[in-house]
């Protein structure tokens, strides 16, 4: 099937935007976490998309963009929660964005949520990222789904 990424800030033209790519796969990507959560529970989308670097972490937890309440509502919408790989490839500050993404595999892997790792710039072996997934803590389950 044919992906599709979408990053539109207005949520009423992204709706037109998801209409005339009807039959593809949609993955939605964005920073703003109440957009994301409109998008999921409204739109029949098929990866989240997440960025993980550039946030700022709360007090007392990591802000990875994802919450319990997102994932439940993913995991009752079929909605893939995806990594852009770029990120821990560019990123200066890898230690925030590896933690970060562990944080979401718990929350995933606590809701039955699917996991799927996103190259935009450079493709790479899919054992590499499988690898990583295991090491990450990923069952698995949720390895099996990371190459397709």
């Amino acid at each position: 099937m044919e992906r599709i990424t979408l990053s539109e800030k207005n949520f009423s033209r992204l709706k037109e935007d998801i209409k005339k790519n009807f039959g593809k796969e949609i993955i939605f990507s964005s920073a703003d976490d109440e957009l994301n959560r409109k998008v999921i529970e409204k739109l029949p989308i098929g990866i989240l998309l997440i960025p993980l670097s550039n946030r700022k972490d709360f007090s007392k937890q990591k802000n990875s963009g994802f919450n319990e309440v997102m994932a439940k509502i993913a995991a009752k919408r079929s909605i893939k929660l995806g990594f852009n790989t770029d990120e821990i490839i560019d990123s200066h500050e890898k230690d925030k964005v590896l933690s970060r993404l562990k944080q979401n595999i718990e929350l995933c892997k606590k809701n039955r949520v699917s996991l799927v790792f996103v190259s935009e710039k450079e493709s790479r072996n899919p054992l590499l990222w499988e690898s990583l997934g295991l090491v990450l803590g990923m069952p698995n389950w949720m390895v099996k789904g990371l190459s397709s």
